[in-house]
Order: C-alpha cells, then sequence, then structure tokens
C-alpha cells in the first residue's frame, strides 16, 4: 500500500510539468473542473468548442487532451477523430453529462483514454487522471528514450565501421562506412562471409580463435584486425564483436564496431597486437648491426632503401625456406618475423629453432645489398623467444644484451624478469647509497702507494667505501656504476674530496684522488676542486686520477680543467689503469698527464706471463723517454715487486704494502 502512496505521489509530481489542452463550451464547468484539475495540473489551455481546441492543437504541443461531447461548431467526438489523425498516442479523457452507451462507444471506437461523467467526482476523477498520467508518463519516457537510442545509433553509424552477420558469419548488414572503407559495393557484401576483406598476413589461428570466442565462448571478442580494401589497399580497424542472445542465451546474430586505426597503427603496434591475439609464438628480432654508423654515413632516402631491400630479402636467408606469417619492419635496422609455435610439434624443435638461426646469421654475414650499383656488406644480431608472456620485451632486452656481450645470436626467454631482477636490487643499491649519504657512512678509505727506490710512503690513494647498516664495508664495484643512474654520483664524489682533503690537514703525505669525466664534466665539482687546491696548504700536495671513459662529450672541457688545475694548485694528472680498455698514446697528447698508471691486470700476471711483462717494459721505457713517472697497482707479493724495480717502475702500490685502510 505504501508503495502505491509513494507511487501515485509520484506521478502527481510529474503531471505539474504537463501541459493540458482542455475542450469545454460551458463556461461555469470550464472553471469548475480547472479548479480541481489544478490540484494536479498547473499549465492548463481552454477552448470552447471543438474547432477551437482543433486549431490550438495544430499549433501547440499538450501533454494531455480533456473534452467534452456537446460542444457547438465542433463536437468532442469530432475533435478527438481529427486529433488522432494528427496523433494516435496523446491521451485523451472525455468529461461529459451524456453516460448514454451511444456516446461512450462512439467515444471509444475514436479512441479515448478515459471517460468522466459530470458532476464530477473528485475521487473518480484522480483514479482516471492517475490511470491516464501512468501512460502518458510512461510513453513520454519511452518516446524520450527513443530519441536517445536514434541519435545514438547516429552518431555509432557516422563514426563506427558496422556489419551485421547472420549466426554462421553470413553478412546481413553494412553502414556506409564499411562500405566506404571497404571499397565493395552494398550488393556485394551481404550475402558473403567477411573473408571478402580477410588481408593475407592474419594468420588462421587468429580468426580460429575470435570465431571459438564469439561462438563457442558467447563472449565479445576485442582486437586489431588488418583487413584489405577491394583495391587492394590494406587497413586496420579496432574491432569488438558481440553475439547478440535471445532469452534462452541462444545467438541470433553477430555484429561488430570497428574504428579504422590505420593512421596511427605503426609496424610495432600492429606486432604487439597480434601477439596480444596469439596463444604460443615464436618471435624473432633481427637487428642490423651497426646501423647507428648506417644512419650517420648514409641519408635517410639511402637508408629507407636499405630497410626496404632487406625486409624484402630477409627469408631469402632463411635455412630450409622456412616461412612466416608476416615481416615487421619496426624501424631503426630493426625486424622481426612472428609463427605460431607449438611445443608439441617435435619437427620445430628449440634446438632446431637455434641452429637454424645461427644458420640464418650466417648466410647474411656471407651475402651483400646492391644498390645503384653499391653493395653493402650487412650484418645482424638476432634474438629470440617462444611463449606467449612478454615475447616483446624479451627480444628487446635480448638485443641490447646480445650487443653488450659481443654476441650475434642470443635466445631470450626470461630476459624480462632478468631486467626486473636488476633493476630490483639496483633500486636497493640506490636506497642503500641515499641511506649511507644521510647517515655519513659514505667514506674513504687510503692505500699506500710506494717509492720503489726507497720503500718509503709517498702519498696515497683515497678510495671510497659504504658502510651499510650492519655496519659491513661495502667495496665501490657494487654501488658506483648504479650511482651514475641517479642524482647521489656527484654526491659521493663530493663526500669523497671533502674526506680526502680532510685527511691531508692530519698527514704530511700527498693525497691522490680519482676523477671521472662525468665528476670533470660537473660544474659544481670543478669550482669545489678549484676553490680547495688554491690554498697554500694543499698545493702541490695533490694528484687527480682521470679514469679512462670512451664517452667523453667534450675533451677541450677536460683539457682546459687539467690546465687549470696544474696553474691553480700545482696538481698532478695521472692517467689510471692505462694499458688496457680505452687507453691509447693519443689520449697522452690530450692529457698531458704526470703519471702513467699502469693498469692492474698487467701486473698481477707479470710472473708468468711474459705478455704483460713486454707490455710493461714498454709502457715504463715510453713513460721515461717522455719524463713521465710510472705506478704499478695490484702489487701482491715480493716477486712481483722486484720484477717492477727491474724494469724500471718509479711507484708501487698494492696488498703487499699496505691495504686500503682508515687514516682516522
Amino acid at each position: 500500500m505504501d508503495y502505491q502512496k509513494e507511487f501515485s505521489n509520484n506521478l502527481l509530481l510529474e503531471a505539474k510539468n504537463l501541459k493540458v489542452l482542455y475542450a469545454e463550451d460551458t463556461l461555469s464547468v470550464a472553471e469548475a473542473v480547472s479548479n480541481i484539475l489544478k490540484i494536479f495540473i498547473k499549465n492548463i489551455d481552454l477552448a470552447q468548442n471543438g474547432k477551437e481546441a482543433l486549431e490550438k492543437f495544430r499549433k501547440d504541443k499538450y501533454d494531455l487532451i480533456l473534452t467534452d461531447i456537446n460542444m457547438p461548431i465542433m463536437n468532442g467526438i469530432d475533435l478527438i477523430e481529427h486529433i488522432r489523425e494528427l496523433d494516435l498516442h496523446i491521451p485523451i479523457i472525455v468529461i461529459s453529462a451524456h453516460g448514454e452507451q451511444e456516446y461512450m462507444v462512439k467515444a471509444i471506437q475514436a479512441g479515448i483514454d478515459g471517460f468522466i461523467l459530470k458532476p464530477l467526482d473528485p475521487t473518480q476523477f484522480k483514479n482516471v487522471i492517475l490511470k491516464v498520467l501512468e501512460k502518458t508518463l510512461v510513453y513520454k519516457e519511452s518516446k524520450k528514450n527513443l530519441a536517445l537510442l536514434n541519435q545514438y545509433r547516429d552518431i555509432t553509424n557516422k563514426a563506427s565501421i558496422i556489419s551485421k552477420t547472420d549466426t554462421k558469419g553470413i553478412i546481413t548488414y553494412v553502414n556506409d562506412n564499411f562500405i566506404k572503407i571497404s571499397e565493395y559495393s552494398k550488393e556485394e557484401l551481404i550475402g558473403k562471409s567477411h573473408s571478402i576483406i580477410r588481408h593475407p598476413d592474419n594468420p588462421k589461428e587468429f580468426y580460429k580463435k575470435m570465431w571459438e570466442t564469439i561462438s563457442i565462448e558467447k563472449k565479445p571478442w576485442e582486437g586489431v584486425v588488418k583487413n584489405l580494401s577491394k583495391s587492394g589497399k590494406p587497413y586496420f580497424v579496432k574491432t569488438i564483436i558481440k553475439p547478440l542472445l535471445d532469452d534462452e542465451g541462444n545467438i541470433i546474430e553477430y555484429i561488430a564496431l570497428r574504428n579504422d586505426i590505420s593512421e596511427i597503427m605503426s609496424e610495432k603496434k600492429q606486432l604487439l597486437s597480434y601477439l596480444e591475439s596469439t596463444k604460443n609464438s615464436l618471435l624473432i628480432m633481427i637487428q642490423i648491426e651497426n646501423f647507428d654508423i648506417l644512419d650517420k654515413f648514409y641519408d635517410a632516402k639511402t637508408i629507407e632503401k636499405i630497410e626496404s631491400i632487406y625486409g624484402k630479402t630477409l627469408l631469402d636467408h632463411m635455412p630450409n625456406n622456412k616461412s612466416f606469417s608476416r615481416i615487421f619492419t619496426l624501424g631503426d635496422g630493426c625486424f622481426a618475423l612472428l609463427e605460431d609455435f607449438d611445443e608439441a610439434d617435435t619437427s620445430y624443435s628449440k634446438k632446431l629453432i637455434h641452429i637454424q638461426l645461427a644458420q640464418f646469421v650466417n648466410n647474411v654475414k656471407e651475402s651483400t645489398i646492391e644498390l645503384e650499383n653499391i653493395e653493402y656488406d650487412i650484418r645482424v644480431i638476432v634474438s629470440y623467444s617462444f611463449g606467449h608472456n612478454n615475447l616483446y620485451e624479451n627480444v628487446r632486452y635480448g638485443i641490447e644484451k646480445a650487443v653488450e656481450e659481443n654476441k650475434n645470436l642470443i635466445f631470450a626467454n626470461q630476459l624480462l624478469e632478468e631486467a626486473q631482477d636488476t633493476a630490483k636490487r639496483n633500486l636497493e643499491t640506490i636506497q642503500m647509497v641515499k641511506k649511507a649519504l644521510d647517515n655519513s657512512r659514505i667514506v674513504s678509505f687510503f692505500q699506500p702507494i710506494i717509492n720503489n727506490s726507497t720503500k718509503e710512503i709517498v702519498k696515497y690513494e683515497s678510495l671510497v667505501r659504504l658502510i651499510n647498516e650492519e655496519g659491513e664495508i661495502v667495496s665501490p664495484y657494487f654501488f658506483l656504476d648504479v650511482s651514475k643512474k641517479g642524482s647521489y654520483y656527484t654526491k659521493i664524489t663530493k663526500r669523497v674530496i671533502e674526506n680526502s682533503f680532510e685527511i691531508l690537514d692530519h698527514i704530511k703525505d700527498n693525497i691522490s684522488i680519482n676523477l671521472s669525466v662525468l665528476d670533470i664534466e660537473n660544474q659544481i665539482i670543478r669550482d669545489t676542486l678549484y676553490k680547495l687546491i688554491s690554498k697554500r696548504e694543499y698545493k702541490g700536495r695533490v694528484t687527480f686520477e682521470l679514469l679512462e671513459d670512451e664517452n667523453i662529450k667534450d675533451f677541450r672541457l677536460v683539457k682546459d680543467f687539467i690546465k687549470s688545475v696544474k696553474s691553480i694548485g700545482d696538481v698532478k694528472i695521472a692517467i689510471d689503469d692505462f694499458g688496457s680498455g680505452y687507453s691509447n698514446f693519443e689520449r697522452l697528447l690530450e692529457y698531458s698527464p704526470d703519471i702513467l698508471k699502469i693498469d692492474g691486470s698487467l701486473i698481477k700476471n707479470i710472473e708468468t706471463d711474459n705478455f704483460s711483462r713486454n707490455l710493461v717494459e714498454t709502457i715504463v721505457t715510453f713513460a721515461k723517454k717522455q719524463g713521465l713517472e710510472t705506478i704499478a697497482e695490484y702489487v701482491e707479493n715480493e716477486k712481483i715487486y722486484n720484477i717492477l724495480t727491474e724494469l724500471g717502475v718509479d711507484y708501487s702500490q698494492g696488498f703487499y704494502f699496505g691495504k686500503p685502510m682508515k687514516l682516522m
């Protein structure tokens, strides 16, 4: 009962906004009925006869019609018939003193919704009004919803590419956008399957999975589809296909909505879309080796031609005529091959894949690309992975790892997981460094450097260490390179500089400090060093050991720095790790060093390796002719020390004379 009362109240609230046309020739009756009506409805328009009411109806919009039957000029029955010719749905209530069957039959035949006898009974009037209002409001809401649906349909039709098919996949409807992009006429499409626009690049497994999803699982399918127009032009559509079901869950038809994404669909995006739609795949990434050098040497047009020619002939180098469903050109000399992979298929095992790809790499190596009568030698790096998850990320990391390890072929499964583990460890290391900096646990240990003639300590090398929360001493090997990836490396260098110059105040010997190119390129570090070495008590007591780096951005800046520190603070310059890595004699001309610090890898093998001994001897001979001093590091026993003394090395550093330690 409460529900019915609430429902009635809601109807009455809605009724206040309705507009009513009331036709009544007797003014006193019209006023009496209007007064009752105004309890429910505010907006009432009166007409004194049927003709006037019809004219008003034609000019304005009404939600409800009330009319008497006996009226001059045009009676109520005629009025109702005229209105029904104009509007079949508007509710009409007859209010009349004539309750004879003849009048009621005529009114019903004319299409009324209610009949109220005069004089009005308020309760009867309210019940009839509520009944008609309910019908009126339901119709009004339905009309509103239908209008909205029509607008939605129009918008969807204009924005989307739409088709419908029967349960067998035969096209039953296409909109104008479908006709336009496919370049087929409506007559050519209706009655056909979607295979008429199927692109051969799409693997059979792709469509099989799509059909299973919508027809067997009865679920919507979403993905990117490459189609082929009538003229042979490929296009890409982002697609959703939904099965429409009856009340019993049976499929009635399928409807597909698509959006054209051809202009924004890069080859990489296409590849990722294919990977999402396949269950188990083999993905091979092929990178032209040293492509960045080619890119710098040749113009963009030539590079584009080289990529195009190689992409077209790529599969020619595959052994046993191995074919792939698609070649993706990813740019910057990178290509990808994709095909379905069934681990149960023993004819194409993981071992065989590796053998065939190794043969492919070798075949490419032995071939050339000819462009405008010029032959180009091409070498490739290949990374491959199979399965379903993270294939693209795995092969991408595989290419990076192959370059780092100087390999041409790498199996890349699990590389993303390894990279994520490395990233996690790096993050933990960064956190450790931050805490150490915040709590003054970045410290300097000092290792003595001995004059080989006197065996006396002449200086100490400042070596950074980190004390972790457990009080353990951590070597820079575990945190220094990682620190370069963030903002903490410069803070570590500043702390080492502070520690080193502080120790100079407490010892009589000199100090040697390591500086990387990254340090020298930092304006704050340079200014700090200029200020410190200019102090009288530090002049002539500092050596900067320059760590070799192939990534020097500005040689002039480094040369100017060396010139400045020598002038300001009588600083000596040593080249660290000389004889290994990127060391070369040209760098000596650039740096004008005072000291060559011979790389430890040569020193620790000098007892047994003649090559190391001869190379050290050559370095010492060269240094003496140039007036340079030499320091040998990794001197771990007396025999090594004696050999170095015999060869003429000036200074020694290593565990034989002392481990790195605190001096304060």
